[in-house]
């Protein structure tokens, strides 16, 4: 009961603003101006939905994007859709396991610095299950991936002060206060997929603050949320809730276009996150401000990386 009124509070608030009514109030026709000529980018999850579409417009306005995806066929589909004068490199990884990610990382390196990197794979798993370096799953894809993948470049010297990083978060976190022990559940009858994803993608926010304090000669970084976008991972992860606003769902497009702008126009770094190149106030209610601090999460997530010293599943 509590949890159901709890999703009327919050899809009462945000029905309007996240939905395509919202995307059309705020940006219109307004077309993105933006030449990405010579850049080199890399995006995450970047064969469907989302990521796809943030791809594939970095390729048409002059990018080359290295774009990880799990599915070497569904990459090969990208290169073919791929147009404009830029290409993709697709690049087969595991983005829930960190070793995986630390190779393919070492293998972007040697290539030289990223001017853009994108964290975009999301997943929200409604079964527990963990991975072969047992975490479990949604949050190695999640969170643990991001945090592993952006110390992996720093140390190979891919990621400058020039390097943009924009993290793909969701309205979700707005009903999180950041809590280090609901980031994983220690089993199965303790878990649940929808909250979980909503701390990732609040400590997505968090994680955002602790990049840009990190000082001179680090790369800037933003949080944006896409708003209600008509995913494959909607479709298949929320099939209530789609058939519900299926009627004012965004498509990939919408959903890709903040982090295309924030990639072309850089505003200053600072907090909040990012919807329809507008920047909002990452706290809509007041609970949400007395969670754990990024400091703190760094701490937890260092503890938990698999193979670099930090406790196993």
């Amino acid at each position: 009961m509590i949890k159901a009124l709890g999703a009327a509070i919050f899809y009462a608030r945000f029905a309007r603003p996240f939905s395509r009514l919202g995307f059309r109030r705020r940006v219109g026709e307004a077309p993105l101006q933006a030449d990405f000529s010579g850049q080199r980018w890399l995006v995450t999850g970047a064969t469907g939905g989302i990521g796809r579409a943030i791809a594939l417009g970095a390729v048409a306005r002059g990018a080359t994007v290295v774009a990880f995806a799990r599915d070497g066929g569904k990459l090969a589909d990208l290169v073919m859709a791929a147009q404009g004068p830029g290409r993709i490199v697709p690049a087969v990884v595991d983005l829930s396991l960190m070793q995986d990610v630390r190779r393919a990382a070492a293998e972007v390196a040697r290539e030289g610095a990223l001017d853009v990197l994108v964290h975009n794979v999301g997943v929200m798993c409604h079964d527990f299950a963990r991975t072969a370096e047992g975490v479990e799953r949604g949050l190695a894809t999640n969170l643990l991936g991001h945090w592993v993948l952006d110390r992996a470049l720093r140390a190979g010297g891919a990621m400058t002060a020039s390097t943009a990083i924009v993290s793909m978060s969701s309205g979700g976190m707005y009903g999180a206060a950041l809590d280090l022990a609901a980031l994983e559940a220690p089993a199965a009858a303790r878990h649940d997929g929808f909250l979980a994803y909503a701390q990732h993608k609040r400590a997505q926010v968090a994680l955002t603050h602790y990049w840009n304090r990190e000082g001179p000669g680090a790369p800037r970084a933003w949080v944006m949320h896409p708003g209600w976008v008509d995913t494959d991972g909607v479709r298949t992860a929320l099939p209530g809730f789609r058939k519900l606003f299926r009627a004012v769902l965004r498509n990939a497009d919408e959903g890709a276009d903040t982090a295309l702008w924030l990639a072309a126009t850089r505003p200053a770094a600072g907090e909040g996150i990012w919807l329809d190149r507008h920047r909002d106030d990452e706290h809509a209610f007041g609970f949400t401000r007395q969670g754990a601090d990024a400091e703190a999460l760094v701490a937890w997530l260092e503890q938990r990386v698999p193979g670099a010293g930090g406790r196993r599943g």
